[in-house]
């Protein structure tokens, strides 16, 4: 068994920290010593029924425990439930015992009188401190070291603005406040957390799982048009849309507040952007080489900081390790503090082994003295899994990164480890993908001149003409969007996972997705401007709406940065992680999207990122005592599965007949003739259809088993 920070281990001397650096660790390991949270990874569910609703106090009796052990996976150590004295508010909730294993920390969570009530999933980092904050302003704690309790009395003495802007962590968190009569949903900064909720037969729902949403058996199941479109582009609906007719998800950073009567209104109450990492004036009258040391030390200091903070745990815990930069820099972090070695998983192909990482997360484990796992997985081991697949996505992710981590995800449960790092971020934050680079040559080279000089009448006609030019050449398509987009105005990069095309669209689809209207999203105060057109790219244009207002002038690569936060990173990356370690009841932690790290990062200038043309530049630097060269220097492979190549194989013919065969197909304007051709080109080698036939493989599949088949 792995054993972190004290108690009952010890911490190992930090070689060439700074004496500050290992102040903050002392400092660190006593506020663990004092108090830690009672659990960490849950999940959560609950209604608000108004007076008069025929939702009657036996029927609430049987859902309230139906919706909460559709997630059993989320929690299997423990369960809870409360019914209000009117019957009109429930809470349930699944615990999966992290820190501090005894029962009895339960949720619901109450306060003093049980005025307030709280389901909680997640973890507050800063709780200790906040905890001795709140004790010296007279509030009496129940529990010994309870991080739960303290959102409850963090809420009674600062308000639900005050405490989201104090707690430091991941979370999805519902309150009830009985004496203003008024349920609030919040999910955590990044988005690693989520939260979904719909108002529907005169009720108000919310769950950390949509099929927990689905456990009434008379709640309608309809797709969203526009979320299929959206979803064609970006591989997951974008918020606050799910596939669901009806059911929303909460964007990251945003808080929704519903009262007895159902009147919902929404906010964001913190967003990626720059400003908010770099003091006003910290960086004036500094010289190059000072500039640099800035940086870097702001970088290691942050994210050794984000390290330690999430070692917080009574079971084992481990790293997700490929034997790159960023899962490297986990397991180095994490071997400096632990007493014992770091436990290492892996995942590896026994088909296709040229996407296999296993040598370098092997010399990896062996550098830093890891008890390091491996599995190895095959095209029958995917299909084997698909159908699970579906079932724990709730609605399609199409990252076929999902196959690889469960696995993963299984081993590490397998060996008896509950935590699991995981590098997720960095690449984002630090310019690390190789598509990056070519974003943002193409917009020095010429998207920048071209939208500047070219006069937006002329754009347009530029789009109409290579739209008619390229329509039968799909060697021209990369030409065709740029101009494409330049002609509508929309931005250049569309996040890191852009599927299908404008140009792909008008292939694939008969006639476009009409255009749609959520009046009781936008009346709530929910941004929806840019999911209503058919034109996917609107949805990115409009995170800029007030970023440019407000940010004028910022460089490309922090204009990408803020889309991937907005988009890609909540709703895809982590989202995965979420659902797939959950699946398999791990908790999955992320430092490199501490908070703390990201509003820094998003203060450097792209030149600084990016020196030299060198990707992750500053980021090395940071971590050039820590890692060897090898790690450092190694081109960026990344997590990947042979989807190109089972999709040749036996798996491409069950996944043809699947498309081919959905019902869905039939239901919206998609040419079926232009879909069979994209399979056979793909299995005759003419070109690599592999992302958009698994996007259109994860849609039908997930249509079958959700809709259809009403799983």
């Amino acid at each position: 068994m792995i054993v972190p920070t004290p108690p009952p281990g010890k911490v190992r001397p930090h070689v060439g920290r700074s004496p500050l650096s290992c102040g903050r660790q002392v400092c660190y390991v006593l506020l663990i010593l004092i108090g830690n949270g009672p659990l960490a990874m849950c999940g959560i569910a609950g209604i608000v029924a108004p007076s008069g609703h025929p939702c009657t106090e036996d029927r609430l009796r049987r859902l309230l425990p139906a919706m909460r052990d559709t997630m059993e996976h989320r929690g299997p150590d423990g369960e809870g439930v409360w019914l209000s004295e009117d019957a009109r508010v429930g809470l349930v909730h699944r615990r999966l015992s992290i820190v501090d294993l005894n029962p009895g920390a339960e949720q619901p969570m109450a306060n003093e009188d049980g005025r307030l009530r709280l389901v909680f999933n997640g973890e507050i980092y800063n709780h200790a401190l906040l905890r001795k904050e709140l004790v010296e302003r007279g509030h009496r704690f129940a529990s010994d070291h309870s991080y739960t309790e303290v959102i409850v009395h963090g809420y009674e003495e600062w308000g639900i603005d005050g405490l989201l802007e104090r707690l430091e962590g991941m979370f999805a968190f519902a309150l009830w406040d009985e004496d203003n009569r008024r349920l609030t949903l919040a999910r955590d900064r990044i988005g690693i957390k989520p939260a979904y909720f719909s108002k529907i037969d005169g009720s108000f729902r919310f769950a950390s799982e949509i099929k927990a949403i689905l456990a009434d058996p008379g709640f309608p199941r309809r797709v969203d048009p526009m979320a299929v479109n959206h979803f064609l582009s970006f591989l997951v609906t974008p918020p606050p849309l799910t596939m669901f007719e009806g059911i929303y998800k909460l964007p990251a950073g945003w808080l929704l507040e519903v009262d007895g009567d159902l009147r919902v209104r929404a906010r964001r109450y913190w967003d990626p952007t720059p400003g908010k990492g770099i003091g006003h004036g910290e960086l004036d009258g500094l010289s190059g080489a000072a500039l640099e040391d800035f940086f870097v030390t702001g970088i290691r200091k942050r994210l050794e900081a984000a390290v330690e903070k999430r070692m917080m745990a009574d079971v084992p815990f481990g790293v997700l390790l490929s034997g790159g930069i960023d899962s490297s820099a986990n397991v180095a972090m994490m071997s400096r503090i632990m007493d014992r070695p770091v436990e290492t998983f892996t995942v590896g192909f026994k088909d296709f082994t040229h996407l296999n990482e296993l040598d370098q997360a092997r010399r990896a484990a062996e550098t830093f003295g890891t008890n390091h796992h491996e599995v190895r997985i095959d095209a029958d081991d995917m299909v084997s899994y698909i159908e699970d697949l579906m079932h724990h996505q709730d609605e399609p992710i199409a990252d076929w990164v999902c196959i690889p981590l469960h696995f993963v995800s299984r081993l590490a449960r397998d060996a008896g480890v509950k935590v699991v790092l995981v590098g997720e971020g960095s690449d984002e934050q630090f310019c690390g993908y190789d598509s990056y680079l070519t974003y943002l040559d193409l917009e020095r080279r010429f998207w920048g001149p071209y939208t500047r000089m070219v006069p937006g009448a002329l754009r347009r006609l530029g789009a109409w003409g290579a739209e008619q030019l390229t329509s039968g050449a799909p060697r021209l398509d990369k030409v065709s969007e740029i101009l494409h987009r330049a002609g509508r105005g929309h931005e250049l990069f569309w996040s890191g996972a852009n599927a299908f095309w404008n140009v792909h669209k008008q292939r694939l689809l008969e006639a476009p997705f009409p255009a749609a209207a959520w009046p009781d999203l936008s009346e709530a105060g929910f941004e929806t401007s840019g999911i209503e057109p058919a034109d996917s790219g609107r949805v990115v244009d409009a995170f800029f709406d007030d970023f440019d207002r407000n940010h004028p002038g910022a460089d490309y690569l922090t204009r990408m940065a803020y889309t991937e936060l907005r988009l890609r990173l909540p709703e895809l990356l982590l989202m995965r992680v979420d659902k797939i370690t959950m699946a398999n009841s791990v908790e999955g932690r992320v430092p490199f999207l501490d908070h703390h790290l990201v509003e820094f990062t998003m203060d450097i200038p792209q030149a600084w990122k990016l020196r030299g043309g060198e990707p992750k530049y500053l980021l090395k630097k940071a971590l050039g005592d820590l890692l060897p060269d090898w790690v450092l220097n190694q081109k960026k492979r990344g997590f990947g599965a042979p989807m190109a190549d089972w999709l040749r194989g036996d798996f491409g013919r069950r996944a043809e007949s699947t498309v081919l065969g959905s019902a869905l197909l039939s239901d919206f304007p998609f040419d079926k003739g232009h879909v069979a051709g994209m399979f056979r080109e793909h299995r005759d080698g003419r070109r690599d259809r592999s992302l958009h036939i698994w996007a259109l493989f994860n849609l039908c599949a997930w249509h079958d088993q959700w809709i259809a088949g009403r799983a």
